[in-house]
This record gives structure tokens, C-alpha cells and sequence, in this order.
């Protein structure tokens, strides 16, 4: 084991990555790989819950390159960090189902999670497939084949860790210490979307893309919801759950200024457009590296399939060996090991005759 301790923390790789997603977790990723031993999961099984048809599945590879392209435009670095691909770890799949025997049906049907993505997904209780059900005690594999001992996570995701506390404690009184038992480590803020009535969300569509250009960067600015209650610029103006000022909060590095421009909206002393116009200026000023940084990446045919498979098969080492810890703490090891011994023995006695 490395002397870091060890942080396993990823994505569903359903599109291209937004400011919600650098808000809530991307930034706080740069800053962890330099004091933990990171594992970022691209977690294309996770999306078969709800995602599975043909053209989907066909689609995780461009995705999955335009996440890593993401990764890498805000710092991420793949020298420091392994970034890999859940699919592609077959111990993912075998920890899962062991997992699986150690967790009861109505422990998992009582996470409000469950049945928030069933909704999403438009399913009913009749048609929540066992995937989505055992979706916990997936992640769960993926949190313990690392021995991750923190798991970065939103509020919501809370109860998907504790799931995986239990487990790592049933298998360690059952069978003997293997996994640490991992600690959550609650994320950033929640960035609102440009709608203003829900957070940011590709499947909301009110999103602002870490890759989009200027022009449309502040097209999307012009376009979002200020204080309703504001029709004229010299009314008095409501700057908290103002999304235009939340951003503002999030991505204006001129604190001072900022302060001033709030004073003059409550104040009544400032429109929108100028509010706005400040707002897509300090938004394209942050997104200009992580743009060009992702066209240089991206130019570099081939790199980002490399960073993807290294990291993989960087991964697979360390799975490997905690699932051969995992099999001779139950005894499976054993079993298959004793029957192979006499096999061997018959085949050599065979040959002797």
C-alpha cells in the first residue's frame, strides 16, 4: 500500500462536463491528487441502469474521451492521477456479486436515491431493474477494490457510501480484515443551472459546458433569470438566490469589485445587462485555459486513448490483487485449489499407468 492515503472518486460518462460538475467536484479533485493517491473512475457500468441500449453503449467511448479531455483541461494530471475505465476491470464485476450476498434487498430499496433515478429514468416499481437496485453495491466495488479510504461525494450520494461502510465491516467480521472502511468526503457547492430552478444539468439542458466558445458562453449568460421582481433598473435588487450572482461569487475573482456591483443592486443603482455583461466577462476570462488546454490535448491524436488505457492497466494491478485477497479471505481460493490438486493428481496417476 502507498503511504498516501488513497481517494477513489469518478463519473458517469454520459456527455461532456459543465461548471456544476468544476463547482461540485472537479476543482476539489485538482487540488486532492496532489495529497492523496487518486483514482478516478470513468463509470460506464453505473450508466447500464438506465442507459443501455445499443446506441448508448456505442457511444461510451467518444464520451468517455471527451470526459478525460475534460479531466485534463482543469488540471487533472494523468502522471499524478489514474484515471480508468470501469468496464474494463473484471474484478469490478466478480467483487460486485460478492458484495451482493452481503446486503439485503430492503436495505437497498430504502435509499431515497434508488428511486429518484427510477423517476428520472421514467420507471415504476414494477420495472426497476435489478441493476439500478444494486447499483450501491456496485459503487461499493468500486470504492473497495482501491481500499479507498475517502470517497468524495454530494450530499446525495452520502447514503450510497454508508452502504459501502456496511459492507466493508459485514465482509471484515465475516471472513477477516481486508478493507478500510472508507469515510465520505462531502463536495463543493451545488452551481445552479441558467434556468435558475434547479441545478445544473445536461438533461435539463441549463447548462454552460466547460468547452463551450465565447459567443455562446455569454449568449447563455444573457439568458438567465435574475430577480424576478426587478422590471426596471433603478429597483432594488435581490443578490442572494440571484443566479447571476452566484456565479459571480464562484468565478469573479475581483472580490472587492464584486462587493461594490452588489451594493449598487440592492440599491438600485445598476441593471441586469451590466450585471450579466460582467458575469460572461469573468466566465470566458476562466474558461480561456481550460479551452485551450482541451484543444491541445485534444490535437494529440491518440493521447487521451493512452491516458485511458495506462490507467487502466495501472488499475488492474491493484484490483487484482485485493480481489485475490478478497477470494482467500472467503476460502473461494481454496476451494478451486483442492479440486485442482486432485485433478492434477488423477491426470498424473492416469499418465503413470
Amino acid at each position: 500500500m502507498s503511504e498516501k492515503r488513497r481517494i477513489l472518486t469518478g463519473d458517469r460518462p454520459t456527455g461532456r462536463m459543465h461548471l456544476g460538475h468544476y463547482v461540485g467536484s472537479l476543482r476539489n479533485r485538482v487540488r486532492l491528487q496532489h495529497e492523496y493517491e487518486c483514482y478516478f473512475i470513468i463509470a460506464d457500468l453505473h450508466m447500464l441502469t438506465t442507459k443501455n441500449s445499443k446506441e448508448e453503449i456505442e457511444q461510451i467511448a467518444d464520451n468517455a474521451r471527451g470526459m478525460v479531455l475534460d479531466y485534463l483541461g482543469v488540471g487533472i494530471d494523468p502522471t499524478v492521477s489514474t484515471i480508468f475505465l470501469q468496464s474494463a476491470i473484471h474484478e469490478t464485476y466478480e467483487l460486485a456479486l460478492l458484495l451482493g450476498n452481503l446486503v439485503t434487498v430492503p436495505r437497498l430499496a430504502r435509499l431515497p436515491s434508488i428511486k429518484e433515478m427510477a423517476r428520472a429514468a421514467l420507471m415504476d416499481e414494477d420495472t426497476i431493474p435489478f441493476g439500478l437496485l444494486g447499483y450501491p453495491v456496485l459503487q461499493a466495488a468500486d470504492i473497495l477494490l482501491p481500499k479507498a479510504h475517502l470517497v468524495p461525494v454530494g450530499k446525495d450520494n452520502q447514503a450510497h457510501v454508508e452502504i459501502t461502510r456496511e459492507l466493508a465491516r459485514r465482509f471484515n467480521n465475516q471472513y477477516g480484515e481486508v478493507f478500510p472502511i472508507p469515510d465520505d468526503l462531502v463536495e463543493g457547492d451545488t452551481l445552479p443551472g441558467t434556468d435558475g430552478q434547479a441545478k445544473m444539468s445536461k438533461s435539463l439542458g441549463n447548462v454552460i459546458f466547460l468547452t463551450d466558445d465565447a459567443a455562446t458562453v455569454r449568449k447563455r449568460v444573457f439568458s438567465m433569470y435574475t430577480d424576478p421582481n426587478r422590471i426596471r433598473a433603478d429597483i432594488p435588487g435581490n443578490v442572494e438566490g440571484n443566479p447571476v450572482f452566484t456565479y459571480l461569487d464562484h468565478f469573479d475573482p475581483d472580490k472587492a469589485g464584486l462587493e461594490e456591483i452588489k451594493a449598487r443592486y440592492r440599491a438600485g443603482r445598476i441593471g441586469d445587462v451590466e450585471v450579466k455583461e460582467r458575469l460572461a466577462n469573468a466566465l470566458n476570462a476562466f474558461l480561456d485555459p481550460i479551452r485551450d488546454r482541451v484543444a491541445y490535448y485534444a490535437a494529440q491524436s491518440g493521447l487521451v486513448d493512452e491516458i485511458l488505457y495506462d490507467g487502466t492497466l495501472r488499475y488492474r494491478e491493484i484490483a487484482g490483487q485485493t480481489l485475490r485477497e478478497v477470494k482467500k479471505a472467503m476460502g473461494i481460493t481454496g476451494t478451486f485449489n483442492r479440486i485442482a490438486r486432485k485433478a492434477e493428481e488423477r491426470k498424473k496417476k492416469l499418465a503413470r499407468q
